[in-house]
């Protein structure tokens, strides 16, 4: 029986870690045995900037794009980001969010103001919405630099596998002194969901 191709999409603002989460989450399919494309789309990638990551894994993935409506999951660092990103989801997709706000450049200019209740509305839309405080977590982990992968702790319960599965990458993958941090926040993830 073939492994239909699943599609992921991590997005959020330069400087958040998307990229090193799509890292770790394309070693993990591949660690298990899977065809596996990642793509990088940097819009304004330095801090501040949107960036969108595009993870497709199955059998045989032919092309690393996703369009419109096709993402089973997108994972948001950013609540603008996951507006942004929504109509890529597909219609029984899963959404999940960091809570954090992040003030785009028209905001900070006072040329506009942040949009309220983003995820609420888009709940409202009939959207499966896991929304999360990835910040706190992170910090109770040791470091705010550790948002991705709680973000990525709470992913695992969707992509299919075993969380130590998960844990080896982590370990493999991050700077050899900040592995602690990284295992922490990916349990604190994976207990949050």
């Amino acid at each position: 029986m073939s492994q239909p191709v699943k599609n992921i999409m991590i997005v959020g603002v330069g400087g958040q870690g998307t990229l090193l989460a799509s890292k770790l989450m394309g070693k993990a399919f591949v660690e298990k045995g899977f065809d596996v494309k990642v793509s990088e789309v940097h819009g304004m990638s330095q801090r501040g900037g949107s960036v969108v990551t595009y993870v497709r894994y199955g059998e045989k993935v032919y092309s690393p794009v996703i369009e419109k409506g096709e993402a089973d999951i997108i994972i948001a660092f950013e609540q603008l980001e996951a507006a942004r990103w929504l109509p890529y989801l597909k219609p029984d997709g899963i959404l999940i969010s960091d809570n954090q706000k992040i003030d785009p450049m028209p905001v900070i200019t006072g040329n506009s103001a942040y949009p309220d209740k983003i995820l609420p509305s888009i709940r409202e839309k009939g959207v499966q919405v896991i929304e999360i405080d990835a910040v706190a977590l992170a910090t109770a982990a040791g470091s705010i630099r550790a948002t991705n992968v709680v973000l990525l702790g709470v992913a695992a319960h969707f992509l299919g596998f075993d969380k130590e599965v998960w844990l080896d990458v982590v370990r493999s993958t991050v700077p050899p002194k900040t592995i602690a941090i990284n295992e922490k926040a990916f349990e604190l993830g994976f207990a949050a969901k």
